[in-house]
């Protein structure tokens, strides 16, 4: 059984910073790309942020670019997102997904789509 497990949310003032994690079974690095959305109240969930197989390159939307950062823990199986200088229209639920597609850099803007596993999400609140 597929499961991925979010965490690390919370409130910030703008600038600030904020770790996400994500814990995931029942799948590897090797089966599926894995990813961070977010939804963001009265919008469309939107991709954030990927790694793709089959070497985990991240991916990034124009949004986050240079702000978020994608990582992974293989041991722990575990994917990050590290986010910095955060503004309020990050605001949003964030979850982490996985099997989907569009992960690559030659889609611009950046178009996930097709996810088959979510996680629950984490809300983060970013005020000004």
């Amino acid at each position: 059984e597929v499961q991925l497990v979010e965490s690390g949310g919370g409130a910030v003032q703008a600038g600030g910073s904020l770790r996400l994690s994500c814990t995931f079974s029942g799948f590897t690095f090797d089966d599926y790309d894995i990813g961070w959305f977010r939804e963001a109240p009265g919008t469309e969930r939107e991709g954030v942020s990927c790694m793709r197989r089959p070497d985990s390159d991240a991916v990034y939307a124009d949004s986050v670019k240079g702000r978020f950062t994608i990582s992974k823990d293989i041991s722990k199986k575990m994917i990050f997102l590290e986010m910095e200088n955060l503004r309020p229209e990050d605001t949003a639920t964030y979850y982490c997904a996985a099997r989907f597609q569009g992960c690559s850099p030659y889609y611009v803007p950046l178009y996930l789509h097709g996810v088959r596993y979510w996680g629950k999400g984490t809300l983060v609140t970013v005020s000004s």
